[in-house]
């Protein structure tokens, strides 16, 4: 059996969920996968357009980048318009497509979805389709009648889907796909000591590399003003400017314990041995922090999508949604002295559990295809 994933690079979080998907693929069946950044596919002066534009929006004008969300998200002439630029670039994907020859199609991003979506509504291919959204909201820009099953975050999405004329029987709560390590139990304690770490003291970590270095660090400069014992993890993410500044922050407050990271492949490491996730809420960052059992203080989340996420977190009580001109650091002091608080919380997340994810996608897979292949036991 063919896979084809379709992705794109707007946000690491929809080229994350593929490659978990093309990961346990590859681990554990016989199968053939390929992973494809679409946008590139159909060509480099569209993909660094989309790509940049998204990134300018998302991080100098996250007002504007909410405003055209949340247009394209109900029926009005802009909402149509989307759809119809990007099956302009079908034809310019269908030879990626057509070369590979896959029994079924997955995508991660709603620009492959609309894409796939109108080569099947052209005719020109009958493929099985099965769209991935990578949000804990729903968006217009992943719905056509041509997708033949949703796999969604959960199934508070489910009514949101259905009112955007969704049948209920293409609607698949397994969760948005991550790694399996992020599953995998691991000892706290035994963690936070081989980071030079107290094991009895409330860890913070800090995901650090998408937020503005004034906003991260004056953060931090707050919670080491307060007289509550913690420490901290810090991930700066390949953000050099901001790696430096915390540098020199770490060394003016020498009394507050941090652990400070440039870059790792290692995220579930320090999920685990953390006891509060301070982050933006990106879709696959709370997954992943979800099943690390990881509970979360999010704020500077991008309006639309990130909002989504928060909601739904703290609907369910798994997270602190820290607002504008609220006290950063007096809430999140106060969380890590309310031990019990803290800990319904992260029994909220592990009551979240999407571990079968991609086992229940593997199933749907063999569900839709012709192609009868068994996954290795």
């Amino acid at each position: 059996m063919r896979i084809l994933l379709l992705t794109a690079a707007t946000g690491a979080g929809h080229i994350k969920a593929a490659n978990a998907v093309e990961a346990y693929i590859r681990e554990n069946t016989g199968w053939d996968v390929r992973c494809v950044d679409c946008l590139k596919a159909v060509g480099r002066l569209l993909d660094k357009t989309v790509c940049d534009s998204y990134l300018f929006m998302a991080k100098k004008t996250p007002a504007l980048f909410g405003h055209l969300y949340k247009g394209t998200n109900r029926q009005n002439v802009i909402s149509h318009l989307v759809p119809k630029l990007s099956g302009l670039f079908s034809g310019l994907l269908y030879p990626a497509i057509e070369s590979y020859q896959p029994d079924v199609i997955i995508t991660t991003h709603p620009f492959a979805t609309e894409m796939v979506a109108d080569l099947k509504a052209d005719g020109v291919i009958r493929t099985p389709l099965i769209c991935i959204i990578t949000d804990y909201g729903a968006h217009r820009a992943y719905i056509a009648s041509q997708v033949d099953s949703y796999v969604v975050a959960s199934d508070d999405m489910v009514p949101e889907l259905r009112e955007f004329g969704v049948p209920a029987e293409k609607i698949c709560p397994f969760g948005i796909p991550v790694h399996g390590v992020f599953f995998d139990p691991q000892d706290q304690k035994m963690l936070l000591r081989q980071l030079n770490l107290e094991p009895d003291i409330p860890t913070l970590l800090f995901m650090a590399g998408s937020f503005g270095v004034n906003n991260i660090i004056k953060l931090y400069r707050d919670l080491a003003g307060t007289q509550v014992k913690m420490q901290i993890i810090v991930i700066t993410g390949r953000n050099q400017k901001l790696f430096e500044a915390f540098e020199k922050e770490i060394a003016a407050h020498p009394s507050l314990p941090t652990r400070l990271i440039y870059f790792t492949d290692e995220v579930e490491k320090y999920m685990h041995a953390a006891d509060l996730l301070v982050t933006k809420p990106g879709g696959l960052t709370v997954s992943e922090a979800l099943a690390c059992n990881l509970p979360m203080a999010v704020f500077d989340a991008i309006p639309g999508p990130e909002d989504d996420n928060a909601n739904f977190l703290k609907t369910h009580d798994m997270c602190v949604h820290l607002e504008k001109g609220s006290n950063f650091a007096q809430e999140i002091s106060q969380l890590l002295q309310e031990k019990k608080r803290l800990q319904a919380m992260r029994e909220n997340c592990a009551g979240f559990d999407k571990s079968q994810s991609i086992p229940n996608l593997l199933a749907l897979i063999r569900q839709l295809s012709p192609a009868k292949v068994k996954v290795r036991p």
